[in-house]
């Protein structure tokens, strides 16, 4: 709650305004958020204290400067000095399932086929969250062809387990990570049936020592089948992603793909449009070569956000095949700044869903006597 002071009737045509500022990626005001935590007197001005369900790294500067911009044009020349806080919470999984010990939001990255850089959106989305303050891992979940070990730069490397029973996940680029290309050679093919891929996927999540996570994001397998089905009913999933290219044909296997996540009742967060735009890296002319704007007519068609248009550029596909992904390599790019902005979408269109009340609730043991 803001405070007010009785002999200070400035405080309350301030909180008025500060409370009726939309956030870009909450879509929500102030108010609508109670994100406007204190507003106090202070020498010189005012100080207001705003606390976010999203990361907030980098985004200080601009949010205080858009602020600022929304006081002025209502008249206030009262100098507020905003401060920035990030409070993420967990947020309610599909029933009957419960949220994952210390992981507060698993995230699914999903696609309805491959070929459209989901694995690279996936590294991409949780590095971005990682630089942006927040705690993340990364679950490679796509058993038959992994990437991430490649993207992460820790291919070849192999995870520890200090008690036999447990994983210690490996650590690159301010992220923990898991997957099966950590524990079998890279050309070896994996000849598995769906049940032991679904197996050895609910293994590998509740076997690691993830530690406290903010987010996990999981890379799913592309595709819609049996395994994609029984991950999405089986990994207590706060929210799901799905990523296309601007063209028809993925855009109908996209729809497949989110239909999937409707009929297990994971909440489908939005839309990443991949390869959305391509900008000749010698002469500047840009060109939408698998099409334009698909990604926004899916996600009107389907009610939920447009998280992102991503473009295509051959610096992405270098970055993430040398284990430098885009957000690592070139952090101040306008390439990276996509990436940016569309985890900090995505974040605020989780921060909007219902929270976890599960551990609210005692829970009863019945005892024979």
């Amino acid at each position: 709650m803001a405070e007010d002071s009785a002999d200070d009737p400035i405080l309350d045509a301030l909180r008025s305004t500060l409370e009726s500022y939309a956030d870009p990626y909450l879509h929500q005001t102030l108010r609508e958020a109670g994100a406007l935590r204190e507003l106090t007197a202070v020498e010189g001005g005012y100080a207001a204290r705003i606390v976010l369900g999203l990361p907030v790294g980098g985004y200080h500067e601009e949010l205080a400067a858009q602020i600022e911009k929304h006081l002025r044009s209502a008249g206030h020349a009262e100098p507020v000095r905003v401060m920035v806080e990030a409070q993420i919470r967990a947020h309610a999984v599909q029933r009957p399932l419960q949220p994952l010990g210390k992981i507060k939001n698993i995230v699914a990255v999903a696609s309805g086929k491959g070929g459209v850089g989901k694995s690279t959106v996936a590294a991409n989305l949780a590095l971005a969250w990682a630089r942006q303050g927040a705690r993340v891992g990364v679950l490679d979940a796509d058993i038959y062809g992994p990437s991430q070990p490649l993207m992460l730069g820790l291919a070849g490397e192999q995870p520890v387990s200090p008690d036999g029973k447990h994983i210690e996940p490996l650590k690159k680029h301010g992220v923990a990570a898991m997957s099966i290309g950590f524990l079998v050679d890279a050309d070896q093919p994996m000849v598995w049936r769906g049940p032991m891929v679904t197996q050895a996927l609910s293994q590998l999540l509740s076997q690691t020592q993830w530690g406290e996570l903010d987010y996990l994001v999981v890379d799913m397998p592309p595709g819609t089948g049996d395994i994609q089905l029984t991950l999405a009913q089986r990994v207590p999933v706060a929210g799901a992603v799905i990523v296309t290219t601007p063209q028809d044909i993925a855009l109908t296997d996209a729809s497949k793909g989110l239909k999937m996540f409707e009929k297990v009742s994971v909440p489908v967060l939005g839309v990443v449009e991949n390869m959305s735009v391509h900008v000749c890296s010698k002469c500047g002319h840009a060109e939408h070569i698998f099409g334009e704007g698909g990604g926004a007519r899916m996600a009107a068609q389907y009610g939920v956000r447009l998280l992102g248009e991503l473009p295509l550029d051959v610096r992405i596909r270098e970055e993430a095949d040398g284990g430098q992904p885009t957000v690592i390599a070139a952090p101040d790019s306008l390439r990276a700044k996509a990436y940016l902005e569309m985890a900090r979408r995505t974040a605020g269109a989780l921060a909007l869903r219902p929270l976890d009340h599960s551990g609210v609730f005692p829970k009863i043991v019945v005892e024979k006597k």
